[in-house]
């Protein structure tokens, strides 16, 4: 398998692999990765369709993307995805997927028509005091410290933050900027989470760091995920004849490592409470979803708190990837993920309306009618006074295809779902949708005599309680995540955000179906590249990018700039010759 930065070899259609029209597949999981690996087996490797099944533990495709419920009593999201030009593998897969919503078109096509014709922008990226834009939400209020700070994050070696975190590596001048409450509101980082992912993000969207003011760089799907991007593509996948299976629990994917190689060898699986298997042939391939952020997501209701289900038992992802790892150390290490769910966790809520009270207040609080169809929020609005730090998001509408006219959906999110709110003197997590919708209006300025009465009547709220919803940026070092494909291994692969490819950037749509495609054509040595990383550390011209942003727009000599760098200049005076601390 090979990286390529041109675009040379983005269109090109490699040759079927030798023997394919033999070989079969097995694919653990339904969610994008799964399917995507289906869909690049099929398009890139000439697989045969109806030799590819798909074993999924719930009765819907799409893992993470989500979005269900209905108008009567509630419509439900445990998580939005926030998506930009530079996921080079996520548009590459879908700009062969056929749109459900525009003929003769793709779902890229879709998705690119819509973000031109209406580009996101969010009117007030921040609020406090009840109400208020927050005053200097167009500054990034980054202390010469803290940029240092982040330049150097962004040059580190990858081995010498094993098992840090965030606050080991970045000082209070960070933590108290707007730049820290624009990026953790936004990517969902906790002070104690991997200072490995916080390098990578910082080195993969320095390209973005201007528009965490505004939101301008980022871009949406016309509905939410399920009906957007999951359901074309397991639309398109049934169409070509790929099988399904709901309802089946993977338990376990026995491996035979003698010597160096690993080869899959029996896939076992609860189903309907019997226990199954399928043994594997020397043709087949067995693609893993190893972990799951939205694993035991349990909801609530607008009179019921979320309940918190930490339960790890035998046909849990996460007891399958415990029963991988048992059998050989290349399998990872999933409890240095899974092992301490009050840091990876958060609740959220999804609130429709009954009336016309809470959009008027959207209306008021953003200057955009929420019922134009166009952009509202364009992304998170945090407040940042909430003791939760609550953010909260509302998408185009309708956000679902059977949202009636006239009817409003809001998502909402707390970091801090463990501490008492500031109306609702209760932790988010022990509070009820309804509650829920009190501690929003409040902060969204609703006098306090009108709060109660607005959230009992013009709302159904659900919470939603996500215990490993961030597991994927739990500290962690080299090895404690599986490699997509294991050093030796001549059939078995793993997807999605707990293996580890190099660079990119976990909790990403892009990150899913980067495993995938990387997993397909290492195995099956398809000669085509896969796009590198965009904006990765190695790209100096990138950070040259960032430190320019970084000063709030100040643009740097980048051939200056750039030969300091590669001649090794110590940071701080690279940093202070150009201006920037």
């Amino acid at each position: 398998m090979r990286y390529a930065h041109s675009n040379f070899e983005a269109f090109v259609r490699p040759a079927r692999p030798a023997g394919i029209g033999n070989r079969s597949a097995w694919i653990v999981g339904g969610g994008l990765g799964g399917m995507a690996a289906a869909a690049f087996l099929i398009r890139d490797a000439g697989m045969t369709p109806s030799r590819i099944t798909i074993l999924e533990a719930s009765d819907a495709d799409g893992g993470a993307l989500d979005g269900a419920g209905n108008s009567e009593t509630g419509w439900l999201i445990r998580g939005g995805r926030e998506m930009e030009e530079q996921f080079q593998c996520l548009w590459d897969l879908y700009r062969s997927i056929p749109s459900l919503e525009e003929p003769d078109a793709s779902v890229l096509d879709e998705f690119y028509r819509l973000n031109r014709a209406d580009p996101s922008s969010s009117p007030i990226r921040a609020m406090c005091g009840r109400g208020q834009k927050l005053p200097d939400r167009d500054r990034l209020t980054l202390t010469g410290r803290a940029r240092r700070e982040i330049i150097a994050l962004i040059l580190a070696d990858e081995k010498t933050l094993d098992g840090r975190t965030i606050s080991d590596v970045l000082s209070d001048d960070f933590m108290k900027s707007n730049f820290w409450l624009f990026w953790r509101s936004m990517f969902a980082f906790e002070t104690w989470h991997s200072a490995i992912e916080m390098k990578r993000y910082l080195a993969r969207f320095v390209h973005q760091i201007l528009g965490l003011k505004d939101l301008h760089t980022l871009k949406f799907t016309r509905f939410n995920q399920q009906e957007s991007l999951s359901r074309p593509l397991a639309t398109w996948l049934v169409s070509q004849g790929v099988i399904f299976r709901h309802g089946v629990r993977v338990t376990n994917v026995l491996v035979d490592t003698t010597g160096a190689k690993k080869v899959a060898t029996r896939i076992d699986w609860l189903e309907s409470g019997q226990s199954g298997h399928t043994d594997l042939g020397a043709d087949d391939l067995a693609f893993v979803t190893n972990g799951s952020m939205v694993e035991n997501a349990r909801w609530g209701d607008h009179h019921t708190p979320a309940p918190l289900d930490t339960t790890i038992g035998e046909g849990n992802v996460w007891q399958l990837w415990r029963n991988m790892a048992a059998q050989d150390p290349a399998f990872g290490r999933p409890d240095v993920f899974c092992g301490d769910t009050t840091r990876s966790r958060w609740e959220s809520a999804t609130v429709t309306t009954l009336d016309t009270r809470i959009p008027a207040l959207v209306h008021e609080v953003t200057g955009r009618d929420p019922f134009s169809g166009r952009t509202v929020t364009g992304g998170p609005i945090t407040i940042k006074d909430s003791a939760w730090l609550m953010s909260w998001v509302v998408s185009r509408q309708p956000h679902f295809k059977g949202q009636p006219q006239g009817q409003m959906v809001a998502w909402l999110y707390g970091l801090f779902s463990n501490v008492p709110g500031d109306y609702v003197k209760k932790p988010m997590q022990d509070c009820t949708g309804e509650e829920i919708t009190r501690e929003w209006l409040f902060h969204m300025g609703v006098p306090e005599d009108r709060i109660d009465d607005m959230a009992a009547t013009g709302a159904i709220t659900h919470p939603c309680m996500m215990p490993f919803i961030t597991a994927q940026f739990m500290p962690r070092a080299t090895g404690d995540r599986p490699k997509v494909v294991p050093d030796g291994s001549r059939n078995l692969a793993f997807l999605g955000q707990f293996a580890e490819t190099p660079r990119d950037t976990v909790f990403t749509t892009e990150y899913s179906v980067r495993t995938a495609m990387e997993a397909v054509y290492t195995l099956l040595d398809i000669d085509r590249a896969v796009p590198e990383v965009f904006g990765s550390v190695y790209d100096i011209r990138m950070l040259l990018q960032a430190a320019a942003e970084l000063r709030d727009g100040k643009k740097v000599p980048a051939s200056g700039l750039l030969r300091h760098i590669t001649d090794g200049t110590e940071i701080d005076t690279l940093l202070e010759r150009y201006g920037l601390i």
